[in-house]
């Protein structure tokens, strides 16, 4: 077993903490690069072309790897629990950003901080203070917008309401298509803000990870 730092946004984050966010989409850069019209499952943990010329494996890992998670902290004073006053300077402590909940050393105390600023991006988060880890439980590569109404909804985004008014008239096929757009909808947004106007449009190869939050 391997593992590997990933990094979230908050709203991801609290999707992970409530469990209601069970897989994550990142671009598939060796696709994209290839520029490949398809991608196929070549085994052994490796895709690529049909041909076998183009071979690449998942850079976060495989089923049964672990992906540690990387969220922004920050550094807030320290109170004295009697006088409720903030100790002296040097005895600041961390809380992650998201919920303010304390950043804990491995051995359990709030006494220390590693970073001189006021903030500690994510990217710097070392690997003690995580306190999310995932299990990779699936891994494949398809196209950005072939993302489902389940796979939408597995990546944690809240779908838009989908009225029975709507739906009077229309087919099955028709009703499934707005369920799905409602909560494909969310996501494409989100995907835009975290990869740029445009980048759902584009409808990149993208590596679908799929995971279950074990103990950190």
């Amino acid at each position: 077993m391997t593992e590997c730092g990933i990094l979230f946004s908050a709203p991801m984050v609290r999707a992970l903490l409530d469990g209601s966010k069970t897989q994550t989409r990142r671009v598939c850069k060796p696709a994209e690069a290839a520029a490949l019209s398809h991608v196929v499952d070549c085994g052994t943990g490796r895709f690529g072309d049909e041909e076998g010329d183009v071979l690449f494996a998942s850079p976060y890992g495989q089923p049964g790897d672990c992906l540690w998670v990387r969220e922004t902290t920050h550094r807030r004073p320290m109170l004295n629990l009697l006088t409720g006053e903030p100790l002296a300077p040097g005895y600041d402590g961390g809380a992650y950003t998201v919920d303010g909940v304390d950043v804990l050393t491995p051995d359990g105390f709030d006494l220390a901080w590693w970073y001189s600023r006021k903030s500690c991006p994510s990217i710097h988060m070392p690997r003690w203070a995580s306190r999310i880890v995932l299990e990779i439980t699936g891994v494949r590569v398809e196209r950005l917008q072939d993302i489902t109404e389940a796979d939408a909804l597995a990546e944690g985004v809240e779908p838009h309401e989908v009225s029975q008014f709507a739906l009077n008239g229309t087919s099955a096929e028709e009703r499934a298509e707005r369920h799905r757009q409602a909560a494909v909808g969310p996501y494409s947004g989100l995907w835009d803000r975290i990869n740029g106007a445009g980048s759902w449009d584009a409808n990149p190869w993208v590596w679908v990870i799929e995971f279950r939050r074990i103990e950190a």
